[in-house]
């Protein structure tokens, strides 16, 4: 069979996706958005994080345990098992171009939309997420304080400058792109978090205020892609539970 005979048979059939997942973690909630924003239909199972992972999960799915994975069979490929959540997320957007992430070759400019979102990404879990969580795992409020300052000053001196053409998504986008698949369900927690119990309320005050991030943020937590199996009071509760030191 031709090359081209090969992919039109590969684009003809609906995929067919199992998701293996767990609505409290933020990792896995990277791969709902994906296929919420593709309008990609599937099936889901629940992992219970709570308790060590089944054989079966370790055997079939994921050896290292963890969520999401997703099962993926297209008439080509059949049953085949993606792991790790940026994986399974650009997995998700590369084949159901160009709606999330341009093709490489599209554009003279596709590469490098590519990569910004890339590093857009990369900014956004090593200089704001990376902080924001700490702040579960403290229990001291002078410190609650210091890590509220930084995430500020993250935000203000590393994101609102890669903001500064959101449209009001990344890139001049109307529409969600990788960028929001990638930092929706890590936004959402660092906008709960500022609750006056994990971080100051004033945080989500000052960072809406600034006008980059608080457009682009503003409209990336309204979108129902990104916030449709959201539930703060559960994600709050769950997290304390699991991260938050133990009350002396």
């Amino acid at each position: 069979m031709s090359a081209a005979k090969t992919t039109a048979t590969a684009t003809a059939v609906a995929p067919k996706i199992i998701l293996y997942t767990n609505h409290l973690c933020p990792w896995a909630h990277r791969a709902h958005i994906a296929l919420k924003a593709l309008e990609l239909p599937y099936e889901e199972v629940i992992i219970d994080l709570s308790k060590p992972r089944e054989e079966w999960y370790l055997k079939e799915i994921n050896p290292r345990g963890l969520v999401p994975a997703i099962k993926f069979s297209n008439g080509v490929i059949q049953d085949e098992v993606i792991t790790e959540s940026g994986i399974v997320a650009q997995f998700l957007a590369d084949i159901r171009p160009p709606q999330l992430l341009p093709p490489s070759f599209s554009s003279p400019t596709a590469a490098l939309f590519r990569a910004r979102v890339s590093f857009f990404v990369d900014t956004f879990v090593s200089k704001v997420w990376s902080l924001a969580f700490s702040a579960v795992r403290t229990s001291d409020a002078a410190e609650k304080e210091q890590i509220s300052a930084r995430i500020f000053e993250a935000v203000s001196k590393e994101i609102e400058p890669l903001l500064k053409d959101a449209a009001p998504f990344f890139g001049g986008s109307d529409k969600l792109t990788l960028a929001e698949v990638q930092t929706g369900s890590l936004l959402l927690r660092v906008l709960a978090f500022s609750n006056d119990d994990i971080l100051p309320a004033a945080l989500k005050t000052s960072l809406n205020n600034l006008p980059n991030f608080g457009k682009w943020s503003k409209a990336t937590v309204a979108q129902e892609a990104v916030n449709y199996i959201w539930n703060p009071d559960l994600v709050l509760t769950n997290m304390k539970k699991k991260f938050a030191p133990a009350q002396k």
